[in-house]
């Protein structure tokens, strides 16, 4: 097996005590906010699984609040995340579930404010890992672990192509990439991963492109 860096063996810097239920919480959060664009009015977080069983002793509630406040899994301040949170006047609640799911580790946050809602569902792999599997409605996957893009598009020929090419003319390298949709010829989501961080002014051209509806950018 080989590792891309020493984090993948020891796990990564933290606020304790798990990585898959603290750390990894925190990172669902923080990528929750990312594509959200901006923190949210309020959250309704649905845990599943061990999360649902464990959540306070192993302060889940408190990493994924504070990873919606903008907290990275090392940030002190996820320790009083509640707090913070209730002075920032973001209101948060917290929905055991029982049901079944495909990791045991699984939340589904639902947030919003007064222009949008967004909901997505993470799954904390181990290790602080992550991954996101669904997000409005659109099947994916995103680890949270690299530089990425998302792409709301209209369902047309040739709006993965130009894409993809405004990216290499830009000798942006992509490492993986995938496309889902609800319905043929209506609204399709591309997740892209890359190698490089990528420049507000490239989301800007992307951006202008024939078919595209939205652009958002994952950092690493």
């Amino acid at each position: 097996m080989k590792y891309k860096s020493v984090f993948d063996i020891i796990g990564p810097v933290m606020i304790g005590p798990s990585s898959s239920h603290t750390a990894g919480a925190a990172r669902i959060g923080l990528v929750t906010r990312e594509l959200f664009g901006r923190q949210p009015e309020w959250a309704r977080i649905h845990l599943y699984g061990s999360f649902a069983e464990t959540y306070k002793g192993h302060g889940t509630d408190v990493a994924i609040v504070g990873g919606l406040l903008g907290f990275d899994t090392f940030d002190d301040r996820i320790r009083t995340a509640f707090e913070l949170a209730d002075a920032a006047g973001l209101r948060y609640e917290f929905i055991p579930e029982s049901g079944n799911t495909e990791h045991p580790n699984t939340a589904r946050v639902v947030i919003g404010d007064g222009q949008s809602e967004m909901e997505l569902i993470g799954i904390s792999i181990g290790g602080g890992k992550i991954e996101i599997s669904e997000l409005n409605g659109f099947p994916l996957r995103l680890s949270g672990n690299h530089s990425a893009i998302l792409v709301v598009h209209e369902d047309q020929p040739g709006s993965i192509a130009k894409v993809a090419t405004c990216l290499a003319d830009q000798n942006i390298n992509i490492g993986h990439m995938e496309v889902s949709r609800k319905e043929q010829g209506k609204m399709a989501l591309m997740v892209i991963e890359v190698d490089d961080p990528i420049e507000e002014s490239i989301l800007e051209q992307i951006a202008m492109l024939p078919h595209i509806q939205q652009v958002t950018r994952i950092a690493e």
